[in-house]
C-alpha cells in the first residue's frame, strides 16, 4: 500500500504532465497509451461552455461536476476553489462576484499554478489569485471565506478528514461550501486499488458515500446535502486495461459501485456546531 507521500507525488507528477497538455489532448489520450475512449479522469467531466465565465485555455475536463452552479455564489463573494488547476472553476466564480469580490485558487502542483496565473493574466483579472499549497494545510487564513468550492480534487488527496477540518476553518461563520466529487456506493475491483492511474483519475481514491458524508458532520457542518449525484460509466475499453475480459463482463452486469455527488454544506453563524463526541449532545 502507497504510502501519503508517494500519492501524493504521484498526483502532482501526472497533474504536471496534465497541465502542459490542451483538453483536445487530454481527451485524445488513455492513460499515456493513446487510443481509447478517453482518459480516465475525462470521463467524469461535465460541460462548462455555457456558463458565464467560462475561459476555453483554462478547460482541461478534469472536473466531475459543475460545483460553482450550485454554491450561491453573491457578488463581492470570498470564494476559495481547491485543486484549482487551470483556473476554470475560478474563472466562473469570479464572473459571480463581480470585481468587488475576491476569488483564491489553491492547487498542489506548480505547473497548474502557472497556467492558470498566465490565463488570469490574459484575461486581465486582478481579483483572482493561485496559491500553491496542500489543501490539507491551505495556505489561507481562517474565517476569510464566503463560500468554498472544489471540482472532483478530494478523491487525489489521502486525508479526506482534513481536508474538511481545513474547510471548516477558512470559511466565515455562516459560510457554505459545494463540492463535487466521486464516492462509492460498492466496491471496486481490487486490481483498481494498485493502479496510478485510476488513483490519478479520481476513482481508487474514492471511499464510501456515507464515509463521505460521515466526515463532513465530522468537522462541524451543519444542512448537508446532496445536491446532484449521478453514475460514472468506466467504458469497456478503458477496463479492460485493468481487467480480464471476464472481470470486464462482472463488473459491468452489476449496477455502478461509482457515483458523482455535488454536497453542499454550511458553517454555523456561530461557527461551532454540536459535533458527536464534542460533549455537547
Amino acid at each position: 500500500m502507497q504510502t501519503e507521500n508517494a500519492i501524493k507525488e504521484m498526483v502532482r507528477q501526472k497533474y504536471s504532465e496534465i497541465a502542459l497538455q490542451d483538453k483536445d489532448t487530454n481527451a485524445a489520450s488513455c492513460c499515456g497509451a493513446g487510443g481509447c475512449s478517453t482518459e480516465v479522469y475525462n470521463i467524469m467531466s461535465e460541460d462548462y461552455v455555457e456558463l458565464e465565465g467560462y475561459a476555453k485555455d483554462a478547460d482541461l475536463g478534469l472536473g466531475c461536476g459543475l460545483p460553482t452552479v450550485f454554491a450561491h455564489i453573491k457578488e463581492g463573494d470570498t470564494v476559495i476553489d481547491l485543486g484549482s488547476g487551470a483556473g476554470n472553476d475560478c474563472f466562473i466564480a469570479r464572473s459571480e462576484t463581480g470585481p468587488s469580490g475576491k476569488v483564491i485558487g489553491v492547487d498542489f502542483t506548480l505547473a497548474m499554478i502557472d497556467k492558470a496565473r498566465k490565463n488570469a493574466d490574459k484575461m486581465g483579472y486582478n481579483n483572482v489569485e493561485f496559491r500553491q499549497g496542500d489543501i490539507e494545510k491551505m495556505p489561507v487564513g481562517g474565517n476569510m471565506a464566503d463560500v468554498v468550492v472544489s471540482n472532483c480534487v478530494l478523491n487525489l488527496v489521502p486525508n479526506k478528514k482534513a481536508v474538511f477540518a481545513e474547510i471548516f476553518r477558512v470559511l466565515k461563520p455562516g459560510g457554505h461550501f459545494s463540492i463535487s466529487d466521486i464516492v462509492l456506493t460498492g466496491e471496486l475491483p481490487e486490481k483498481f486499488q494498485s493502479a496510478a492511474e485510476m488513483y490519478a483519475g479520481c476513482v481508487t481514491g474514492a471511499i464510501q458515500m456515507d464515509e463521505y458524508l460521515g466526515y463532513i458532520q465530522e468537522a462541524g457542518f451543519q444542512n448537508i446535502t446532496v445536491q446532484k449525484n449521478k453514475p460514472i460509466i468506466i467504458p469497456e475499453d478503458i477496463l479492460v486495461n485493468y481487467l480480464s475480459q471476464e472481470e470486464v463482463q462482472q463488473y459491468t452486469s452489476i449496477d455502478t459501485a461509482i457515483r458523482s455527488i455535488t454536497v453542499y454544506a454550511e458553517k454555523g453563524a456561530k461557527g461551532s456546531s454540536c459535533v458527536p463526541g464534542g460533549g455537547c449532545c
